[in-house]
């Protein structure tokens, strides 16, 4: 192993608290050289944010250390779309999208609808109107930012993107093109970033689906922490993880037992 792709929100922090040993194991990561990226299907905030909320706590990254569905999303749109693109993403992250020709209110006819999580801003109105434009034009292609199923606020569980997505797909008989995990795009473009092998990378998460299944789907080993929205039932599922820690904070230890049993 040689690099590591690494979840934020339930493995780094929880809410606006950090995990206990997450700034120690990413200053480990620096000492050490390893290659690594952080990976977040976090859409309400862009990555400037991000990096300003791990610098609280402590934790020193840049935004080029950070991918995030909106910048992968935005990538892709370049590429692939001509035409205006409808943005379903909280005000502060449409600057992920500074590349793109974004539509306005009064746009009637779009390539693509971009959904992300808008968690309470979320309507009736809102959503129908999502669901609008892409029935007005067949061809409108729609974009999940992720298909998380829910994350874990201090509060408890909330709703996340996915049953949105999922909600839509129904209702107009397209299938998503997913931009964050599980989809394993997203996990080859952190790859492809960090010019590293699938073979020579595991990934840290705490969601069983999202994290663990979606990296080992994509062909890389995954590694499940007891933090998150972690629960013991992950472990009765049909994903098996590539192995289970308390925490971010054990990572060190881990990885430094494992590459002596490889050597051995």
């Amino acid at each position: 192993m040689r690099a590591l792709l690494l979840d934020m929100d339930g493995v780094l922090y929880q809410g606006e608290k950090a995990i206990a040993g997450a700034r120690e194991a990413i200053i480990w990561c620096h000492d050490q050289h390893i290659p690594h990226l952080f990976l977040t299907n976090t859409t309400s905030r862009p990555r400037r944010v991000l990096v300003e909320k791990l610098g609280a706590m402590g934790i020193t990254v840049s935004d080029g250390e950070i991918l995030t569905p909106p910048v992968a999303a935005a990538g892709w749109l370049q590429q692939h779309i001509d035409g205006p693109v409808a943005l379903f993403v909280p005000e502060r992250t449409h600057e992920e999208f500074s590349s793109i020709t974004v539509a306005d209110k009064d746009t009637e006819e779009v390539a693509a609808v971009v959904i992300g999580d808008l968690g309470e801003a979320w309507d009736f109105a809102r959503y129908n109107h999502a669901f609008r434009l892409l029935m007005q034009n067949p061809r409108a292609l729609l974009i999940a930012l992720g298909l998380t199923r829910y994350w874990q606020a201090e509060d408890g569980p909330r709703l996340d993107v996915g049953p949105f997505v999922k909600g839509l797909e129904y209702a107009t008989e397209r299938e998503a093109v997913v931009m964050g995990k599980p989809a394993a795009p997203f996990f080859e473009a952190a790859l492809a970033q960090l010019d590293v092998r699938m073979e020579d990378t595991v990934m840290i998460g705490d969601d069983i689906r999202g994290d663990i299944d979606g990296a080992q789907k994509a062909g890389i080993r995954a590694v499940l922490v007891r933090t998150g929205k972690y629960r013991p039932s992950d472990l009765e599922q049909d994903v098996k993880p590539f192995a289970v820690i308390d925490s971010i904070a054990d990572l060190p230890a881990w990885w430094s037992q494992l590459s002596r049993s490889s050597q051995g």
